[in-house]
């Protein structure tokens, strides 16, 4: 089930599930520990009448973002039992708290008593062994902990502290048949233990009298810490602050966020501009304090390929810390070229994956080939994409004067790398493609090489490392001249995906199957967008994997096998991607020349945003025939895609009106990587 509506502050992440329940809660790192373990937390509502838990069907409702803050709004409408329920969710801008504000309204005539259940089913560390839950008299809430991993959950109503909560159930799940304490609520009337150990949840009750015709709001919060002292100074703040205190400060927090960004959304339709900023908000979400920007945190795969999206890729990482610093957050992608800056290994390149913290990812790559011959386990793009990003980030920043330290400790041994891990043509020695599956010479890893030994020696530049520039320009310059001998099928008019060695023929021999990864050979500035060959590339991608359904969009390739829906290649290459069928629309809007060739681009970034779940949440693919999310969701590297490309659209719309008006306009044009001076 897809996961929508994240919630974070760079420590805390809470993903709900599609009926609103709570289904991830990572502390204390954005993807690593999930305290919850994909298991479902129940919220529920009893009246003399009946109950029901939010995920029930006859509970009608609609969940989206409050005023694009990070802050959620549900509705919902329950007829045969005469109440209307409105909760805003929200993970605290400063302390690790999560608040729930609840508003019930009574539609009947008469006052009534309600009864709010709000049930946590944690594993802490991740997992269920030994964790204990009890009741604390003083706080009046129920206290989870393991190690040094402490929760607490508590409630109180109509802002009054008085009005705590009313009653509780503890005990053990998962064991001689034991469901968990949550079915207790369903009677009304909640057990009462005071502590249990093992595997175990907890449920809290709220007591309300709710006026007829009338309205009440509760609260409840949930807050995340390492230490049972840390606990008590968090509980003492929310009541000081009031829960309201601490939901509004967020609210407000997230705006003034939002209001950083420096593009003109001011010539974007509503809803785009709205899409826009929220997809900023999700970007947030999955980047955690310590740099590391996560993939996806939809603990749901799990089920599937028995883990997770949770870690940091430094390639995704950077092309999202790019979309970032466009916007202006540099403050933020800081952080990620820190991370990366650190992990680099000694020979000057970056690894397959990390953990949050900062170790390295679990990998399928193997250090030796099927011949038993040493081989990196490596996506080279992923060091050559940092490389590139990290001086548009300086750039944009205008920290090029505070960056000697990355450039001693980044860019020399990374460029160094991407210098010589070469062979006599000057191609890129074989690694694994930016899907994870091939090893070989790939299209999108050599322009991101490319773009990145540029970068290289732009940084030199700068530091007037004249012996180094003159190096890392005629090495890229190499990388040029090979693609364009090697890479470049003139029969078909395009280049090709990929290049393999073939030991009986001692060459490369080439695999043609088309792929929407080639659009790098124009975004990281290999060639220019109208060069004919681009062209012709860009525009096989277009009619030979769009997708031939009521659903559109691009495939990532011919015959793509991961979560395969159908054989019927000629009709459904593979199911539509958002990031694939953004590089087309960045394509596009990179060869206009008029307004009205933005046509198509504005087209495909509505694609985007009519595919999305209702809140705006983008996966990383579409059910080709229905149009359902599929695999994780959100991925974070869709929702950069889709910042990047609005964020182009809105600086080409501005230049060809202020060249139509015979002004020239180059603030917002986006930045290239040359072979001249540093821009």
């Amino acid at each position: 089930m897809a996961r929508d509506l994240p919630l974070g502050n760079g420590n805390v992440l809470v993903n709900f599930d599609a009926q609103y329940n709570i289904r991830d809660l990572y502390y204390p790192y954005v993807g690593q520990e999930n305290q919850a373990a994909n298991d479902l937390s129940h919220f529920g509502v009893w009246t003399e009448e009946g109950f029901f838990w939010i995920d029930n069907p006859e509970l009608n409702k609609k969940a989206s973002y409050l005023n694009d803050s990070m802050i959620t709004h549900v509705e919902g409408i329950h007829e045969r039992l005469g109440l209307k329920l409105q909760l805003r969710d929200g993970v605290d801008a400063k302390e690790n708290v999560f608040v729930r504000k609840v508003t019930i309204e009574n539609t009947t005539d008469r006052e009534r008593t309600v009864k709010l259940y709000f049930h946590l089913d944690l594993h802490l560390y991740g997992n269920g062994v030994g964790d204990t839950i009890y009741y604390d008299p003083d706080l009046r809430s129920l206290v989870f902990y393991k190690g040094h991993r402490y929760m607490s959950l508590s409630c109180q109503a109509g802002g009054q502290q008085a009005a705590a909560c009313s009653s509780y159930a503890i005990g053990q799940k998962e064991m001689n048949g034991l469901e968990g304490t949550w079915r207790d609520a369903e009677d009304g009337k909640l057990g009462r233990n005071p502590i249990a150990q093992g595997s175990v949840d907890g449920t809290v009750e709220l007591e309300i009298r709710v006026p007829a015709k009338g309205t009440l709001d509760s609260w409840f919060w949930i807050c995340f810490a390492k230490s049972l002292q840390e606990i008590r100074k968090l509980e003492a703040q929310v009541r000081e602050i009031s829960p309201q205190g601490l939901l509004q400060r967020t609210y407000n927090y997230w705006l003034e966020w939002l209001a950083r960004d420096r593009h003109e959304l001011s010539l974007l339709d509503n809803d785009m501009a709205s899409f826009y900023k929220r997809s900023l908000l999700v970007i947030r979400a999955h980047m955690d304090n310590r740099g590391a920007i996560i993939a996806a945190n939809d603990s749901d795969i799990m089920k599937f390929a028995k883990d997770t999206y949770s870690y940091m890729w430094p390639r995704d990482g950077a092309l999202i810390a790019h979309a970032l610093d466009r916007s202006g957050y540099k403050e933020l992608t800081q952080r990620f070229y820190q991370f990366c800056k650190q992990a680099l290994t000694e020979d000057g390149y970056l690894q397959h994956k990390y953990n949050p913290d900062g170790s390295p990812g679990f990998s399928w790559h193997p250090w030796i080939n099927t011949a038993g011959e040493k081989q990196l386990p490596i996506q080279e793009d992923e060091t050559a994409l940092v490389l590139y990003t990290m001086w548009h980030h300086h750039q944009l920043a205008g920290t090029l004067d505070r960056a000697r330290d990355d450039y001693d400790h980044f860019v020399i041994p990374a460029a160094s790398f991407l210098a010589t891990y070469k062979d006599a043509s000057g191609l890129p020695l074989p690694s694994y493609d930016l899907w994870e599956e091939r090893y070989g010479v790939h299209a999108f890893t050599v322009a991101s090489v490319y773009g990145g030994l540029l970068a290289a020696a732009n940084f030199a530049e700068h530091f007037r490392d004249k012996a180094r520039m003159v190096y890392y320009r005629g090495e890229a310059a190499k990388v040029k001249q090979a693609v364009e001998q090697y890479m470049y099928l003139a029969r078909e008019k395009r280049f090709v995906r990929s290049l393999y060695w073939s030991r009986g023929k001692n060459t490369y021999e080439a695999d043609s199957t088309l792929d929407a990864s080639l659009y790098a050979l124009f975004d990281f500035g290999l060639f220019e967008p109208d060069d004919p060959r681009i062209v012709s590339t860009m525009r096989a991608i277009r009619e030979q994997l769009w997708v031939n359904t009521d659903v559109g969009g691009i495939a990532r390739y011919t015959d793509d096998y991961y979560h395969q829906v159908t054989k019927d290649v000629g009709r459904v290459p593979g199911n539509p991607w958002f990031i694939c069928t953004l590089w087309h629309a960045e394509w596009t809007i990179a060869k206009a020349q008029s307004e009205a060739e933005l046509g198509e681009a504005l087209e495909l970034i509505r694609w985007t945003m009519r595919h999305a779940l209702p809140s705006g949440i983008l996966a990383e693919q579409v059910e080709p025939f229905t149009g359902a999310p599929l695999s994780v969701s959100p991925l974070t590297w869709s929702h950069a895609s889709f910042v990047k490309v609005v964020q182009e659209y809105v600086s080409k719309l501005k230049q060809l009106r202020n060249k139509a008006g015979g002004q020239e306009d180059v603030s917002d044009k986006k930045l290239l990587l040359t072979t001249g001076a540093p821009q």
